[in-house]
């Protein structure tokens, strides 16, 4: 059943693709789907260490809040771009990595809250694409967001403490990377 629902949300991501496709200047794709719950916990898909403790995080808060977990995977923009042909396969491809990686990830999550996230894939520079999500969902009620475990908390934390900290609509919820499970658990 859940490769199935997985199966059939990977060919709606499709099928609205396509739909969005030719009302869309910027190339941005979502899956969106409106929340039953009220509050979706948005956490950045990526493939960091500290995303681990984010999301179980991000969990844990769903299910004590009654909320749903939302995750967003943004695919880089192609740098190479001198035959159309070539671009368009690699785009192809690194869409196919994103479901791949967000279909982990979604079945991490519906394992730990019993519910389906909300899925969302965009292209383009993580940090816009992050702030026009935030803007344009208003189901989305607070940003989990991992630090990282070496030097500094990463490109997207400081950014969005930094510049961005007053002018966001919800609150960000930072969980240091080198937080064991029973710490995270502690805490939520």
């Amino acid at each position: 059943l859940q490769s199935q629902s997985i199966r059939h949300e990977r060919q709606a991501v499709r099928h609205r693709e396509h739909g969005l496709a030719a009302h869309t200047e910027t190339g941005v794709h979502g899956c969106r789907e409106t929340s039953r719950f009220g509050q979706d916990i948005c956490e950045v898909v990526d493939e960091t260490e500290e995303l681990s403790q984010a999301l179980r995080f991000a969990c844990r808060r769903a299910v004590r809040t009654g909320g749903r977990v939302a995750l967003l995977y943004v695919i880089q923009p192609a740098e190479f771009q001198h035959w159309a042909s070539v671009g368009d396969l690699m785009r192809e491809e690194r869409r196919t990595e994103a479901e791949e990686m967000l279909q982990v990830v979604a079945s991490v999550v519906q394992k730990r809250t019993k519910t389906m996230p909300a899925l969302y894939i965009r292209e383009g520079k993580i940090r816009e694409e992050l702030i026009k999500l935030i803007d344009e969902e208003t189901d989305i009620s607070v940003l989990v967001l991992g630090a990282a475990t070496g030097e500094g908390p990463g490109p997207i934390v400081s950014y969005l403490v930094g510049k961005m900290a007053g002018r966001l609509r919800i609150p960000i919820t930072i969980v240091p990377g080198s937080l064991s499970d029973e710490q995270v658990d502690a805490i939520t």
